[in-house]
């Protein structure tokens, strides 16, 4: 703060708070301002002023948290912080002219040295501005801008009043708008950007979605903004918007893999399968090496009743990157095609590959059972997930001769799901087929 006095006043206004107040209420102020002013939140190039201005307030509530807790009854009045104010004034007044007076002295003494004089900064305070870090508080009135801080360490901030209510920003990040010159298409593209950023982080994507819109109208072509709208509107749950975007993504960006990744999801949760497979074809096209994509598009072919194409997609993707369903869904094909042989074997790694924790499921919880010694566990296979691979290869072996190897099977399927009635169903017709033993005379 400006000479020796600290200015309450202002350590307020950073952390847009008004006394009385305490202890409690300068860590709540810190704890939501913090979220607000986190240098991941900023916009590009922008961080620095994150940084600087949450340090600003970091450093404002530890002064206030200790005066507050030296405190009288641990709360500062609006009477001290009035008395404050008016010595921190006094404090600024008399630096100034201190500094004037030694500006009039440098003056005088290069008055005849061009090299000596210098030319003063002036910068132009204007009314109306916006925040480029939260673009959706619109335009705000500026009321006044600050300094705090010493040296090298000075701080400028602003408090504007949006409609929303009166919010301190770093003054780096304002925006000052002139209402007589055009809005530029690429400021409005970066605005409503950062602003359905800050909608999805919250999990607002329709309102997300909506802003995104604006994007799209002043770039069109923009690629990322129409990236970032098909996402919205896929986690917003409207589908055919959510087609219409990514139609457009895949005409600014055609030759990569992602927008036909996006197509593929969004036709599948639509059911058009046709559809969904011909984006997936294009996927593994352009991406012959993921075995994520060869594995969606085997089970594309599948609900397609195209077996022979699922069985050499989906062999293609577990030879790429295995897991479970993948390996499930394998099983499934070979079935419908009459291999046992090839179920048999998908089965049985598919539960090796469940038991190790090294596949990739779709649940998130994590498997119970520890991993073999020597081998490093991956979450993603959950408990459910194993009993159902266990229970396929139980009933894939009950096709074949090996009854003693679907019996074990079988109890262990029903170790990880109990309630199971299937395979409950099944471990008793396979008990009634195991060849009985004679027991030897006493």
């Amino acid at each position: 703060m400006a000479g020796s006095v600290f200015d309450i006043e202002h350590a307020l206004g950073l952390l847009e708070l008004r006394p009385p107040f305490g202890k409690r209420d300068v860590q709540q102020a810190r704890r939501s301002l913090a979220k607000r002013w986190h240098p991941d939140l900023a916009p590009p190039g922008k961080q620095f002023e994150h940084e600087r201005h949450l340090k600003g307030i970091n450093e404002a509530a530890d002064r206030l948290e200790k005066l507050a807790e030296d405190s009288h009854n641990g709360e500062i009045t609006a009477t001290a912080v009035k008395v404050n104010a008016a010595a921190a004034r006094a404090a600024r007044e008399e630096a100034g002219r201190r500094a004037y007076e030694n500006e009039q002295a440098t003056r005088e003494r290069a008055q005849h040295d061009p090299f000596g004089s210098r030319t003063p900064d002036h910068s132009v305070v204007h009314r109306y501005a916006r925040c480029v870090s939260y673009p959706e508080w619109g335009v705000g009135n500026v009321t006044g801008v600050y300094f705090t801080g010493e040296g090298d360490e000075i701080l400028q901030f602003a408090r504007v009043s949006f409609h929303l209510g009166v919010r301190t920003v770093p003054a780096g990040t304002l925006q000052f708008v002139d209402f007589s010159k055009p809005d530029p298409g690429a400021e409005r593209v970066q605005r409503f950007m950062t602003a359905a950023q800050h909608a999805m982080a919250e999990g607002e994507f329709a309102i997300a979605a909506k802003r995104l819109l604006y994007a799209r109208d002043a770039d069109p072509a923009n690629a990322a903004v129409l990236r970032m709208l098909t996402v919205a509107l896929l986690q917003a749950d409207d589908l055919p918007a959510a087609a219409r975007a990514v139609r457009d993504w895949l005409r600014a960006e055609g030759e990569r893999p992602a927008p036909h990744r996006f197509a593929a999801r969004i036709y599948e949760a639509q059911g058009a399968n046709l559809q969904a497979e011909e984006s997936a074809a294009r996927v593994v096209r352009l991406t012959p090496a993921d075995g994520a994509a060869w594995a969606r598009l085997g089970r594309l072919r599948l609900r397609l009743h195209d077996r022979a194409g699922a069985l050499q997609a989906l062999e293609r993707g577990m030879a790429l990157e295995p897991t479970v369903e993948g390996l499930l869904d394998l099983a499934l094909a070979a079935h419908l095609a009459g291999d046992t042989g090839r179920q048999v074997d998908a089965c049985l790694h598919a539960t090796q590959l469940a038991d190790r924790g090294r596949a990739r499921g779709r649940d998130d919880d994590v498997a119970g059972r520890d991993p073999e010694d020597g081998e490093e566990p991956v979450a993603g296979v959950s408990a459910a997930l194993r009993a159902r691979a266990w229970s396929r290869y139980a009933h894939a072996l009950a096709r074949t001769d090996r009854t003693t190897d679907a019996l074990a099977a079988a109890d262990r399927a029903l170790e990880l799901a109990s309630e199971d009635r299937e395979v409950r169903d099944l471990r008793d017709r396979l008990r009634e087929r195991v060849p009985r033993e004679l027991q030897t005379a006493g």
